[in-house]
């Protein structure tokens, strides 16, 4: 007697295209599970490589080199793809609840959706300022300001980036320097470009060695970016002089009149992550144990930026997002096919190779610091354009 048996078929949800998800996708195309059904959720139909963005502002890569194509990705893994935004969880009946279209169901659920710049305390900021993510919405104001700056390249204009961690660093030097070379090309002086950094802190980028922090500054110092050290931005209005200027105020009273305002501070965990019942740290962001599996839903995984590590917490850097994609991918497979987990531990300490936007490089890791140098910039160009072939791109 012959029994027609069928697997039963699981349904894997993947909300978000990060570093992780964008690696989960490519192993699950190379080792495709019988009798599950991958589905992947995100906003667009792109995603951009954190690694390389600041290179890409500065002009050395172009839009399509920086960023990886997820209709492309989702049919290599032969997976459905939803251009949609999650907003919500039904954790009991395992349902993704989106802005545009029915709800999903799921059997196993990865979330890895970033993080976003904190400016709902700073009044104006959510008005005025352009935030650092969503990358699209970042990238979408700096063209028109690039094609701004073309047609009128004698006109003096101010910049302002709030954040003085590594992004806003890397911003305002890659900025810079693709505004320079414009201003050079138009044989107009580069005075007529203003770059103002406000920290809140003392100090640059706090979380980094104090060496980086001293090679740091010089650099910005030496490149005429002004620093505003220990001030804290309490409003940003429309200027009562230009229309098409805004006032940036202070804690301490000063003021700064600008044509653009870039928002790179501390990342925050997306409002509607925090109401789900996933439990979550103090910053809203989602706690997960080795296994990248949440600490309360055991169906549920995160990785990136939107995930807390308990036993291991790491800085939000795109460096970990990277290195959990094989680890999660792992796990998923584990879950789906009844097997052990595996724990998973993040290095203690990372390579980070910061871009001056001029075609140089610092590096740090740990105590160790070395100052900007264009071997170092062909040493990150290397490993970015190597994660692109591994892992961005369909050949």
């Amino acid at each position: 007697m012959q029994h027609n048996l069928q697997a039963i078929a699981k349904d894997l949800v993947l909300v978000g295209g990060g570093h992780s998800h964008a690696i989960v996708l490519k192993m699950f195309g190379m080792k495709p599970l019988p009798g599950v059904r991958l589905t992947l959720i995100t906003p667009t139909s792109d995603t951009p490589y954190s690694g390389m963005l600041p290179g890409h502002i500065a002009g050395f890569y172009s839009r399509a080199q920086c960023h990886i194509n997820l209709p492309r990705l989702a049919d290599f893994a032969q997976a459905q793809l939803y251009l949609d935004q999650a907003v919500d969880l039904d954790l009991i009946n395992h349902k993704i609840i989106c802005a545009n279209r029915p709800a999903v169901d799921f059997d196993l659920l990865s979330i890895d959706i970033g993080s976003t710049p904190a400016t709902i305390s700073v009044s104006g900021a959510a008005e005025y300022a352009i935030a650092a993510k969503p990358v699209e919405k970042l990238l979408e104001n700096w063209y028109q300001l690039l094609e701004t700056v073309v047609q009128n390249p004698q006109q003096a204009i101010t910049l302002v980036i709030v954040g003085g961690g590594a992004g806003g660093v890397e911003l305002a030097l890659s900025m810079q320097a693709h505004l320079h070379r414009i201003l050079q090309q138009a044989q107009q002086p580069l005075q007529n470009l203003a770059i103002h950094i406000f920290q809140r802190q003392p100090e640059l980028m706090p979380h980094h060695h104090p060496s980086v922090q001293y090679q740091v500054q010089q650099v910005l110092i030496s490149r005429g970016v002004k620093l505003h050290l220990g001030e804290t931005v309490s409003q940003i209005a429309p200027s009562p002089h230009r229309e098409t200027s805004f006032t940036v105020k202070c804690e301490s009273g000063f003021q700064l009149e600008c044509q653009k305002v870039f928002w790179v501070t501390q990342a925050s965990a997306p409002q509607w992550i925090k109401t789900t019942g996933l439990a979550t740290d103090d910053q809203g962001f989602i706690l997960v144990k080795d296994t990248l599996q949440s600490l309360t839903h055991p169906e549920v995984f995160a990785a990136g930026d939107i995930a807390t590590m308990k036993n291991h917490p790491r800085p939000k850097a795109g460096v970990f997002a990277v290195r959990q994609g094989k680890p999660l991918f792992e796990n998923l497979r584990r879950m789906l096919t009844g097997q052990p987990l595996q724990p998973y531990k993040p290095q203690q300490q990372y390579l980070s190779l910061i871009s001056t936007g001029d075609g140089r490089a610092i590096a740090t890791k740990g105590c160790l610091t070395l100052p900007p140098h264009p071997l170092l910039w062909q040493w990150k160009d290397k490993i970015d354009r190597r994660f692109m072939r591994e892992w961005g791109q369909i050949n």
